[in-house]
């Protein structure tokens, strides 16, 4: 749990609401390169991390025109045709970075899947079932959970799929 009540995020307050157990974790808040790939594994150097547990939140826009969202292992690329697929749409693009924070309610580098502004279609990349906890942002650069993945999808109402570049 977080050390100080002023640290929870409202991704942890969601979690405690919700009876779902997971422990925060803090790390020091550097101008690294957010939104890439070297991002995701400068964050679970940073903590100490199995790349491969930590998974980082793309937000992406449909054909159709609806807002989806991915999570993808720290080391891993979104392809976005299996992305498509997964969510049942003829294709799917990524959000520019000026449209992350009026979509989900966060900001680059410290966007969650849990506590966006709206309820979006999910899709994790199969591997986050391989684990028994997994870590996600905590709703701000410098803060992430580790939970059980099954807890996620539960909560979120998300699905899995084999949705990054080989």
């Amino acid at each position: 749990m977080a050390k100080h009540k002023e640290e929870k995020t409202n991704v942890m307050r969601i979690l405690d609401r919700e009876k779902i157990p997971y422990t925060a974790r803090f790390y020091e808040e550097t101008q690294g390169p957010e939104g890439t790939r070297e991002y995701g594994l400068h964050v679970a150097e940073a903590l100490g991390q199995d790349p491969a547990r930590g998974f980082k939140t793309l937000a992406a826009r449909g054909a159709s025109g609806g807002i989806c969202v991915f999570e993808v292992p720290a080391a891993e690329n979104l392809d976005l045709k299996k992305a498509a697929r997964a969510v049942g749409e003829k294709s799917v693009e990524l959000l520019r970075v000026a449209e992350i924070n009026a979509v989900t309610g966060y900001i680059r580098g410290g966007c969650s899947p849990v506590g966006m502004k709206k309820r979006y279609p999910t899709v994790f990349h199969r591997t986050a079932l391989d684990y028994e906890t997994i870590f996600i942002s905590g709703g701000r650069i410098g803060a992430q959970v580790e939970v059980s993945p099954q807890a996620l999808l539960d909560l979120l109402g998300a699905s899995v799929a084999d949705i990054t570049a080989e």
